[in-house]
């Protein structure tokens, strides 16, 4: 699984910081999801599957690089499950 950070301006340590504590929170909801999906399946490489965040509007989307036989069968759901609860306020 492949995060695409969608930044605009200038990188710091600060936002690095977030960076890595919404990667943490999102990478074991995004693997329950796609687990929950692809369970009865043969083994699916995680790896295929690539996620832009967009940290200023607080969202996340199928990239385009993941392949489309898996997009199609996560699309329906992955807004509601994956940004339907906040894991972008950090505490």
């Amino acid at each position: 699984m492949k995060f695409n950070w969608l930044i605009s301006g200038d990188t710091n340590p600060a936002l690095k910081k977030v960076c890595i504590d919404i990667e943490y929170r999102l990478r074991p909801k995004i693997t329950k999801f796609l687990l929950a999906r692809f369970d009865n399946d043969s083994f699916v490489d995680f790896s295929n599957f690539h996620f832009d965040v967009d940290v200023k509007n607080q969202w996340v989307w199928i990239s385009e690089k993941t392949p489309k036989d898996f997009i199609d069968r996560i699309k329906e759901d992955f807004d509601k499950e994956i940004n339907g609860t906040s894991f972008f306020s950090v505490a």
